[in-house]
């Protein structure tokens, strides 16, 4: 079986500050775009720092990556997290925690659903059929607009990156996906994305309300390439945990 390395795009953000993220850029992504719609994005926090991105698939279920729940191989406590929902803005979102022990994680992805109080926003859509080579794709998150040291530019507004599914034996994939596997593999159209953008939504273009979630986002080279585990491959364990 072919090992999977992947850039794991959670980062410890212990030294972020609110005044970091007043002055972080508000263009998006490591250049892409600011994002003027994303009512399903949900932004993840621990210890009240920025970590990851989600989103939302009931009123009280969102999807994230799995990583973006353990350090140093250990889980993160329930009473640890939070997410902030409802703006594009984090700052100005409502807050909502995780019901303890309401976490479910995929067995096949690196996905992890999460049991929350009741939110008031607009859930995506899931897809039902897979991504094929040549689509283009939206990703969204809050995560890091600037290479470096990324704890120093997470964005407080949504942003995108749009990227285009390329085929799973394209060599510029090896190390991202693995033949057979959950994930798919993406090329940068423009920008890409980084730390603090993992598990964030990776949806199709579509008028607004039309577009579904493809896929969740959980790794990039920070450069030209990009990876996201398929909401089609997992949809049946989806559903399954949210009717609980």
């Amino acid at each position: 079986m072919v090992r999977r390395v992947r850039v794991l795009l959670l980062t410890l953000f212990l030294l972020v500050t609110g005044g970091a993220l007043s002055a972080a850029p508000a263009s998006a992504v490591i250049g892409g775009a600011r994002s003027d719609y994303g009512p399903w994005a949900v932004r993840m926090l621990v210890d009240g720092k920025p970590a990851c991105t989600g989103t939302a698939v009931t009123a009280q279920w969102i999807i994230s990556a799995s990583h973006c729940f353990y350090e140093q191989g250990q889980p993160v406590a329930d009473k640890r997290i939070s997410f902030r929902v409802g703006s594009l803005d984090m700052r100005k979102g409502v807050t909502v925690r995780p019901l303890p022990g309401k976490r479910v994680g995929s067995a096949r992805a690196d996905m992890l659903l999460i049991k929350v109080t009741p939110m008031k926003i607009r859930p995506a859509r899931l897809a039902a059929t897979g991504v094929r080579p040549g689509q283009v794709v939206r990703q969204y998150g809050w995560g890091a607009t600037c290479t470096g040291d990324e704890n120093t530019c997470q964005s407080p507004v949504l942003k995108q990156s749009t990227l285009r599914v390329v085929r799973q034996d394209d060599p510029r994939c090896a190390g991202h996906t693995a033949p057979g596997g959950s994930d798919f593999c993406m090329e940068k159209v423009s920008g890409i994305p980084a730390g603090g953008d993992s598990g964030g939504p990776v949806m199709s273009t579509a008028p607004r309300g039309a577009e579904v979630l493809l896929g969740v986002f959980d790794g990039s080279d920070r450069e030209h390439v990009a990876e996201a585990g398929e909401i089609s491959r997992q949809l049946a364990w989806i559903r399954s945990v949210v009717r609980r």
